[in-house]
């Protein structure tokens, strides 16, 4: 089969006549009649019979028709994906974040950039670190915005931002006046952690020796370590980005002793050179950090 022949094919089934087809297709009739008859050699059944001297397809041209129809909506898509980057230059943006950066500062940087280009669509994964990078890596994702870096061939890294967790806790938390919180001040308290096998769970584990707070929740998002702290559920160490973005009214950011470091990374694949509107995003990403420190 080739692309004539489904073409033919397919305006035959629309207009239920070779005449009308052949005009559609600025051919002849004998020239459409040919090319189903080539088609139906090539598929082994017939796709047409003459039915009270009308044209009618068969049930197996119908059922032809469906995946025909299937694939030629692909083809629009890929028409206006073309449009898109004809007037903009690149066609859809898409993102790939470590959850505590996705629901933080990603959405400030999304508003930013949507000032600007308005038309182009933005497609944001969210998942672990180590999957953002494979996405990157393998161009499913523009670029990745991680929160530790893994040890992922084909992909370059830069330090994005790095900054000192903080500890949070109920604003009627015993320890929701302090200046700054030590690990020993933990001691008994209900805690909420980022999942076992993480950087950053490890860098705040470290930070706890002798350890004797209350392990009572796992997460893997800083967003909803903070909400169960919101709702009176424990305490946490989560990045700071963090706190300031989602600036919930019922809990206090206190700073941490000793540090825990929290780094973000931007990840590209050097083999997909980048786009104008990825680096413009990238700007925007840059602006909202620095306007919500």
């Amino acid at each position: 089969m080739n692309f004539k022949q489904i073409e033919t094919f397919r305006s035959v089934m629309l207009t239920r006549s070779m005449t009308m087809a052949a005009t559609q297709l600025h051919t002849s009739q004998p020239n459409v009649s040919r090319v189903i008859g080539q088609l139906e050699k090539e598929v082994g059944f017939p796709l047409f019979e003459r039915v009270a001297g009308r044209l009618a397809p068969t049930e197996e041209a119908e059922a032809l028709f469906r995946d025909v129809e299937r694939a030629f909506i692909g083809l629009d898509n890929l028409r206006d994906s073309a449009r898109s980057i004809r007037r903009l230059g690149t066609g859809t943006l898409r993102i790939g974040a470590a959850g505590s950066i996705a629901m933080s500062v990603v959405p400030l940087a999304i508003r930013a950039f949507g000032a600007a280009y308005p038309d182009v669509p933005i497609v944001v994964h969210t998942g672990s670190s180590a999957t953002v990078a494979k996405w990157t890596a393998t161009h499913f994702c523009d670029i990745g915005l991680v929160s530790y870096t893994s040890d992922i061939p084909g992909v370059d890294i830069t330090l994005l931002r790095k900054e000192n967790g903080v500890c949070v806790a109920p604003g009627t938390h015993r320890l929701a006046r302090r200046r700054r919180i030590r690990a020993s001040d933990l001691d008994g308290e209900r805690f909420i952690s980022l999942p076992y096998g993480s950087a950053t769970r490890l860098a705040t584990d470290a930070a706890f020796d002798p350890d004797r707070r209350l392990l009572t929740v796992e997460t893997p998002f800083a967003a909803t370590i903070c909400t169960m702290v919101n709702m009176g559920l424990g305490v946490g160490i989560v990045n700071p980005i963090v706190t300031r973005s989602l600036k919930l009214p019922g809990i206090r950011a206190i700073p941490f002793d000793p540090a825990v470091e929290f780094r973000s990374y931007v990840v590209r694949a050097p083999q997909f050179p980048a786009t104008r509107l990825a680096n413009f995003f990238l700007e925007c990403l840059d602006q909202a950090w620095t306007l919500s420190t």
